[in-house]
């Protein structure tokens, strides 16, 4: 459960924003989202590989 602490006389909108951004970063909605659909776990490694390499190409140029 999100708990979102209210200040007195907090805006609604900065609450909600609050929430949302509480609501984001616990990954439920992109879990739902990969829930919908089957993918083959040699699949998901290979993406988990290509990305991984695109990560440390952009270290490796950032260096």
């Amino acid at each position: 459960m999100i708990v979102v602490p209210l200040k007195e006389g907090e805006n609604i909108e900065k609450a909600l924003k609050k929430f949302k951004r509480k609501f984001e970063k616990t990954g439920i909605v992109k879990e739902l989202r990969s829930r919908q659909a089957f993918i083959k776990p040699s699949v998901e490694k290979r993406k988990q590989n290509m990305r991984a390499a695109y990560v440390q190409q952009l270290q490796q140029a950032e260096e």
